[in-house]
């Protein structure tokens, strides 16, 4: 009996297990339900998935870029006279003041030669040359000696500015090179300026190399000894494709960008670049004007991604002019 009862429930124990392993799909999963029927979603197990990157571009430009160098220096006359006396003595009068335009060998003052027990005609003092008033450390009844000015004579009408530039910078700069000058006392204003001159020696003690502008047109307002802030400008190109220098990516010994192509994919683009300044780059090969080049968003990227433009940046200006 106990064995027909023991045969009994290993055969009901046998119908559970099959009926219940018929009730799973091959993959394991309960095959009740909408994810059993064909018109429910179907998933593939290990499919992947592309990551789309939202990226900003900007547009390749076509235009003009300038190379410059900054430098500071200050405004001097290119002309300066120190005014001497013929004779020792006290100064009997004065006939000029601090900022006086004089003419070459207009009466400046006049010193009193005498000594006790001798009296002699006054000595007068003339200009050497025709200028102003830039300096007058004489007074009336002051002591004086040929060794010592008693004037300074400046032709205020032709300045200069005198900078002095760093050794490594030497080759870029000649004469003749357009500058833009900035003075502090008009400071939403530029001024035009040219290399007049350069020093044919370097500085030992600095390692710089002294160079003088001159304004290319004379302004009443610029004086003597107004310091100013000069941009030398070595370098102009035109016609020239340029881009934001942020845009431009260097790895393992490449330089390159990321161009987005019709289909919403970037191509990693081999690039040569040029002159870099205040965040403008030039690209002289690899490029061209009007491509869309990634300005944000590049540095996940690989050659083939697929991108969402989520902007485009304003290109930058054809123009270069340097202020």
């Amino acid at each position: 009996m106990m064995k027909r009862l023991t045969a009994g429930f290993l055969a009901l124990a046998l119908a559970l297990t099959l009926a219940s392993c018929g009730s799973r799909g091959p993959g394991g999963g309960d095959t009740a339900g909408d994810g059993g029927s064909p018109d429910g979603p179907q998933v593939t197990q290990g499919q992947n998935v592309d990551t789309v990157f939202a990226v900003n571009v900007t547009p390749a430009i076509r235009g003009e870029i300038n190379d410059y160098i900054e430098v500071n220096g200050d405004v001097q006359t290119t002309t300066s006279v120190d005014v001497y006396a013929d004779a020792a003595g006290e100064i009997a009068r004065l006939h000029v003041g601090v900022g006086d335009r004089v003419e070459a060998q207009q009466l400046i003052a006049e010193v009193d030669p005498s000594r006790p027990g001798q009296n002699f005609a006054l000595s007068p003092v003339r200009s050497p040359i025709a200028g102003t008033i830039t300096r007058l450390p004489a007074r009336i009844g002051a002591q004086v000696s040929p060794s010592a000015p008693i004037a300074q004579v400046s032709r205020t009408n032709e300045l200069e500015i005198v900078v002095e530039i760093a050794e490594r910078f030497i080759s870029k700069v000649r004469t003749g090179l357009p500058a833009v000058i900035r003075l502090d006392a008009f400071p939403e204003q530029s001024f035009q300026a040219r290399v007049s001159e350069l020093s044919p020696v370097v500085d030992p003690l600095t390692r710089t190399l002294e160079v003088k502008l001159r304004f290319t047109r004379p302004d009443p307002r610029i004086r003597a000894g107004m310091f100013a802030e000069v941009r030398i400008i070595t370098e102009q190109k035109d016609n020239i494709v340029k881009v934001p220098a942020d845009v431009l990516i260097r790895r393992f010994g490449e330089t390159f960008v990321f161009v987005v192509r019709d289909d919403d994919t970037v191509e990693r683009r081999v690039v040569n670049p040029g002159i870099e300044i205040d965040n403008k780059l030039e690209i002289t090969a690899g490029l061209e004007a009007g491509e869309l080049v990634v300005y944000q968003g590049q540095n996940l990227l690989e050659d083939g991604s697929p991108v969402r433009v989520i902007d485009t940046v304003e290109p930058l200006s054809a123009d270069d002019t340097i202020r």
